[in-house]
């Protein structure tokens, strides 16, 4: 299926319409100008402890971790169109998400949406007062964001995991202020790995970790702990159609903030590498009834202009075929490996780019006017947002 449509943005939060559901930011709870509570929420059943001897029970975790989560109220004013057509009124209101401490110098990790458009953040940590939080930085192609507090006094940094070792049906734990409930602790598996969820700016972000530990709105930054007290990942959207946790939810995986922390750290900036396309997977059906020289791989969609692919050559489809009722691209060229690895869909292809830096070069395997050829392309610098680069779903 040619991912082309990056859904609808409302207020509140980005939702991404899949198949009836919704990808929903889980950061974004708007509590009002007073700051009043949220209505009250149906507390989720935790999981039995994993049976290894090393791992930790759900309330050991709680216990050493909880006072490491922040509370996070981001302060926004918003310029309001009058009605009448007077001139635009300022409409304030405060959002509330989770972050959680890295180190002893103040730095909490969060999302980005946590944080966007905020005059001002405040944070609780530890059993410390509400204090106002610098913004190191933020990364919206990852959705994440670094903070600075300058009190942690009673509160320890979480240790951080290798989220690159995580399995499906690891335990795991989250702990976060859901409906602004602060340090509430749900617990659950991985239910999933590398799947993609899309960014503030309307990029992919890959390798992300699927859970089905009980994720709502306001638990967005909060740390995905495993079974041994240690994070693995960042709590960022849910899949729901009823905009409340229906048991998948998404976490950012450490590994990726890391990254991200380090660069924010050393230049205030994050550049992310920039191939140019969209395309669609193809499988040997499709293959089939379109008469191609492959049987699975990536049929290029679009190619954007004075991007890194345009400028290797690669062609972008010149018409379309309907069969079984989707559209795939016709007529452009057919990436069937990324550096020599052999690939059955764009999911390869976005993760491919997203593990490379700004003029790294990438080897792209195509099929073109009917010949096999490699195509060496130099990765460029990933533009602010999607409709920047102006092309859909664009690695």
């Amino acid at each position: 299926m040619i991912s082309t449509n990056f859904g609808s943005a409302v207020a509140g939060g980005l939702v991404v319409l899949i198949g009836g559901t919704a990808l929903i930011e889980t950061g974004a709870v708007d509590v009002g100008d007073d700051g009043g509570a949220p209505t009250a929420v149906a507390p989720a059943a935790l999981a039995r402890p994993a049976s290894d001897s090393k791992a930790l029970t759900v309330n050991e975790i709680y216990q050493r971790d909880a006072e490491g989560v922040a509370f996070i109220r981001s302060e926004i004013t918003q310029k309001v169109q009058s009605p009448f057509g007077l001139l635009p009124q300022e409409h304030k209101s405060v959002a509330t998400g989770s972050g959680f401490l890295i180190d002893d110098q103040g730095h909490i990790l969060t999302n980005a949406h946590v944080v966007d458009g905020a005059q001002n953040v405040e944070v609780e940590l530890g059993s410390g007062d509400p204090q106002d939080a610098e913004v190191i930085g933020t990364d919206p192609s990852t959705d994440i964001a670094l903070l600075k507090v300058d009190d942690i006094e009673g509160a320890n940094p979480l240790e951080l995991g290798d989220s690159s070792q995580v399995h499906v049906g690891d335990p795991v734990v989250a702990i976060g202020n859901p409906f602004a409930l602060d340090r509430t602790v749900t617990s659950g598996i991985v239910s999933a790995l590398q799947r993609q969820i899309q960014a503030p700016n309307g990029f992919s972000i890959s390798d992300v970790i699927q859970t089905d530990a009980a994720i709502n709105p306001g638990n967005s930054g909060g740390p995905l702990i495993d079974g041994s007290g240690r994070v693995i990942g960042i709590n960022s959207q849910i899949e729901s159609q009823s905009g409340g946790n229906e048991g998948v939810g998404f976490a950012v995986p450490i590994k990726t903030a890391q990254d991200v922390v380090e660069q924010l750290l050393n230049g205030g900036e994050v550049h992310r590498a920039y191939l140019g396309i969209t395309g669609a997977e193809i499988g040997p059906d499709v293959a089939r009834a379109l008469n191609l020289p492959v049987e699975q791989g990536v049929m290029v969609a679009r190619v954007l202009g004075g991007g890194p692919a345009d400028d290797a050559g690669i062609k972008g489809a010149t018409g379309e075929a309907t069969i079984g009722g989707q559209t795939f691209p016709v007529g452009g060229d057919i990436i069937t490996k990324v550096d020599g690895k052999e690939i059955t869909g764009m999911d390869e292809v976005i993760s491919a780019v997203n593990d490379r830096k700004p003029g790294d070069e990438l080897t792209l395997t195509v099929f073109s006017g009917g010949q096999q050829k490699d195509v060496s392309v130099q990765l460029g610098d990933r533009p602010a947002n999607a409709q920047d680069a102006s092309a859909n779903s664009l690695p």
